[in-house]
C-alpha cells in the first residue's frame, strides 16, 4: 500500500514543501492497521462514513478538510501564521495514528494520544522539523481528546488543550466525529 497516496489530497494542503515531506516520511511509517481499522470499534461516537473498513482514515480525512476550509476562512489569516497552518493539519494528519498501539491491540489505547506524539519524537530525525516545530505538532496531538482526558478504564489524565493550536486540532478532531455529519466518500476521497 502507498500511505503518502491514501492522504495525496491532504498532504497537498501543506504549503511549506519540507513540512509536506516531513508528513510523506512520517505517513510510510504509520502502522498497517491505520488504514484498515474503523474510527471506533463500537460506533458508538463516529458517524456512518468513520465505521468500517478505513473508517479511521475517513475520519480523520474529514478533521483535515474541516480544517483547511477554516483556516482558508479571511478571519483567520492574522490568528495563523501559514506555518502554523501546516503544522497544525500534521497534527490532525497524525492525531489517531496510534490509535490502537503499536504493536497493535484489540481495542483503543486510551493514551493513543500520548502514543502518536510519541511517535512524532521518536521519528524526528526522519523529517526537516524544527524543534518548536515538534512541539506544537505533539503538544496539539496530546490535548486532541479535549475534556475527555479521563477514562476509569486507564489511571492516565491526558492534556486538556491549552493554546490556540491545540484547541483548534481538538475543535477539527471533535468536529469530525459528530454523527450529525453525512460525509461522502468515493475510494476514500471526500466528495465535495
Amino acid at each position: 500500500m502507498n500511505k503518502k497516496e491514501v492522504f495525496k489530497a491532504e498532504l497537498n494542503y501543506i504549503q511549506d514543501e519540507n513540512y509536506r515531506k516531513s508528513a510523506e516520511n512520517l505517513l510510510d511509517l504509520v502502522p498497517d492497521y491505520f488504514f484498515t481499522v474503523p474510527a471506533a470499534s463500537t460506533g458508538k461516537y463516529h458517524p456512518e462514513f468513520a465505521q468500517g473498513d478505513g473508517g479511521l482514515v475517513r475520519h480523520t480525512k474529514v478533521a483535515i478538510r474541516i480544517a483547511k476550509d477554516i483556516l482558508d476562512l479571511e478571519y483567520l489569516k492574522n490568528i495563523f501564521t501559514e506555518r502554523e497552518k501546516d503544522l497544525m493539519l500534521i497534527a490532525i494528519m497524525f492525531h489517531d495514528t496510534q490509535k490502537l498501539g503499536d504493536p497493535k491491540e484489540k481495542y483503543t489505547r486510551f493514551d493513543h494520544p500520548l502514543l502518536g506524539a510519541n511517535f512524532i519524537k521518536q521519528n524526528k530525525d526522519k523529517t526537516l522539523f524544527k524543534e518548536e516545530d515538534i512541539l506544537l505538532i505533539t503538544k496539539a496531538m496530546s490535548s486532541h481528546m479535549g475534556e475527555w482526558n479521563k477514562s476509569n478504564y486507564s489511571n492516565v489524565t491526558l492534556p486538556k488543550p491549552n493554546d490556540k493550536y491545540e484547541f483548534f486540532v481538538h475543535m477539527c478532531d471533535y468536529l469530525s466525529s459528530k454523527k450529525y455529519l453525512n460525509v461522502k466518500f468515493n475510494n476514500n476521497e471526500i466528495i465535495l
